[in-house]
């Protein structure tokens, strides 16, 4: 496989053994015929979820030596990928990779960072309700005029990486820092699914108050940030 592939897909795994063997399965399916690495984020499962992976030429693992959560392994995933365009979604299989050439299709239009949003949420009432009301708060506020950040299927170019800079709770905000940094957003509906193995990761604790303080160093990053882009040489 050459080394730099065309297509880098990050997933960030913690504790996920029940998934892992079958989200493989539908990723190379989802992506048969392209030319693609998959980078798998260990967040320092205590289950089998690293003697799952199935190995090859393609799979490249990074373990943490502890959880450090899941924006850490997002972030080393992301910077770790060698792919020209990056993909990223959760290891839990609620995230269908079907839906990843599509997404690919709709960054080649002119998009920098192309999000999923749940059309049709496979969760509680309460937890969707929840999610709306976050969401709805988060977007007006650092206005990134994205209707559902925490859906992790994202699919960006390799060059937007550099406006994710790394803190606690940065998985909900990619598209406030790189729309932040002048980069191009837009959305698409994608398919979610019911957990079938393992247990959420995140509460109403994790999800709305840390989020609701995160909101305001993101915003006071995005007025202070500066961006420039040096002119072509004749």
């Amino acid at each position: 496989m050459p080394s730099s592939p065309a297509i880098s897909v990050v997933v960030p795994l913690y504790n996920e053994e029940g998934n892992i063997v079958e989200l493989q399965k539908e990723i190379a399916a989802a992506l048969n015929g392209r030319d693609y690495e998959l980078v798998l984020v260990d967040d320092g499962s205590t289950d089998a979820t690293v003697s799952r992976v199935q190995r090859d030429e393609r799979v490249r693992l990074l373990e943490f030596e502890k959880n450090a959560g899941q924006s850490a392994a997002m972030h080393a995933g992301i910077h770790s990928a060698r792919g020209d365009v990056i993909v990223t979604l959760d290891g839990d299989l609620q995230n269908d990779p079907a839906d990843i050439p599509a997404m690919i299709t709709k960054l080649e239009e002119g998009w920098d960072l192309v999000c999923g949003y749940r059309a049709k949420r496979k969760d509680t009432t309460f937890k969707r309700l929840q999610s709306r009301i976050a969401n709805g708060v988060r977007s007006r506020f650092v206005g990134d005029n994205v209707r559902d950040t925490g859906c992790t299927l994202k699919v960006m170019r390799r060059e937007c990486r550099e406006a994710l800079l790394l803190f606690h709770g940065m998985h909900r905000f990619i598209p406030a820092l790189i729309g932040g940094m002048g980069w191009k957003v837009t959305e698409v509906p994608v398919n979610h699914r019911p957990r079938v193995h393992g247990v959420s990761k995140y509460g109403f604790g994790n999800r709305a108050l840390k989020a609701t303080m995160d909101m305001f160093g993101v915003r006071w990053l995005n007025s202070r940030r500066r961006s420039y882009r040096i002119k072509e040489q004749a």
